[in-house]
């Protein structure tokens, strides 16, 4: 596939840049787990040039948006991680950013889409910064609300604990901008916990918090469902260790393969074209028990593990979904 590169003049050397991705130090990522590594190494197989950069080396000057990146390629082997020296370049003529930072969504984090939001006109970014701002992953959820487990989002703790009263005592608490399983607690009937951990989660009624009602499922693990462009990309199951009831691979769950049932299948017909409508292109929702748990939309990991039990190559597949979304739009 033929394609004319755009060069980027620096004092010591002369790079051609196509595709940017802003995330944290490339040094913390791991190269056997990491999504970010796995994208970096799918565009590295068709040549196409990558560039890395902080949140923090994205600013504006002059009237354009500009990134102090240095050119990264990755390897399967030591070292895993090469970059080259920094240099500025304006970001509208990239052809793609990947905004890959980790959670949570902070004040940097929002000022960063905003940033980058000055560029979307001139190229691919994903997920589209507006609908990041407007899809925090607890409550965005909400939207499907007939789909989830029983749930609350209060800063009030009575309002909260008559609610996990009401649905039995045993439920899950949540802080709305953690990632990874952090900071979720679980309740049980016997109620011991229950208002210290409500106190705890909405700092005694200033913060809003969210309580679901406990999926027993979980035990037998929960699924990561990757979806590009609205459409189903391939999913996983997560299970829990046996001393923790969350699955998360942050937190040492294993993973198994997966299908998806058909009243799976038939959330994800219905919540991924929404998704992809509002620009959220690489998004994994967690389900439990064919139940919708949370979207995630900032930095959604899994594709190694799907790589690895399913024998594709779904990180491939992005990088050619993005290059032929940048081909259409020129």
């Amino acid at each position: 596939m033929a394609r004319v590169p755009r060069t980027t003049r620096s004092p010591h050397y002369e790079i051609t840049v196509t595709y940017l991705f802003v995330m944290d130090p490339a040094e913390t990522m791991s190269p056997d787990k990491d999504t970010s590594f796995a994208f970096l190494r799918a565009a590295d197989s068709i040549n196409q040039p990558c560039l890395h950069a902080l949140p923090g080396d994205v600013y504006w000057q002059g009237g354009k948006v500009w990134a102090h990146a240095r050119p990264i390629i990755v390897s399967d082997s030591p070292p895993h991680v090469s970059l080259r020296d920094a240099s500025s370049v304006p970001v509208a003529d990239l052809d793609a950013v990947f905004i890959r930072k980790d959670p949570p969504f902070d004040e940097n984090y929002l000022h960063l889409t905003q940033l980058l939001d000055l560029v979307v006109d001139s190229c691919l970014v994903l997920n589209r910064p507006t609908a990041l701002q407007a899809a925090n992953e607890k409550l965005y959820a909400l939207r499907f609300a007939e789909w989830m487990p029983k749930t609350m989002v209060s800063a009030n703790p009575d309002i909260l604990l008559a609610f996990i009263s009401d649905i039995g005592g045993d439920a899950v608490m949540k802080p709305l901008d953690g990632a990874g399983g952090s900071g979720i607690l679980r309740v049980t009937p016997d109620g011991r916990n229950t208002r210290a951990v409500v106190d705890l989660l909405t700092s005694e009624g200033k913060t809003l918090a969210m309580a679901q009602a406990f999926e027993p499922a979980v035990i037998g693990g929960d699924k990561r469902v990757l979806l590009l462009d609205g459409q189903l990309l391939g999913a996983i199951r997560r299970v829990p260790r046996a001393d923790d009831f969350r699955a998360n691979i942050h937190v040492g769950g294993s993973v198994e393969a997966t299908e998806l049932t058909a009243k799976e299948a038939e959330l994800v017909g219905l919540v991924g074209p929404q998704l992809a409508a509002e620009g959220l292109y690489f998004v994994g929702l967690d389900l439990i028990g064919e139940k919708l748990i949370e979207i995630n939309v900032t930095s959604p990991t899994g594709i190694q593990e799907l790589a690895r039990l399913t024998g594709t190559d779904p990180a491939a597949r992005v990088i050619q979904w993005t290059e032929s979304k940048r081909l259409r739009s020129h």
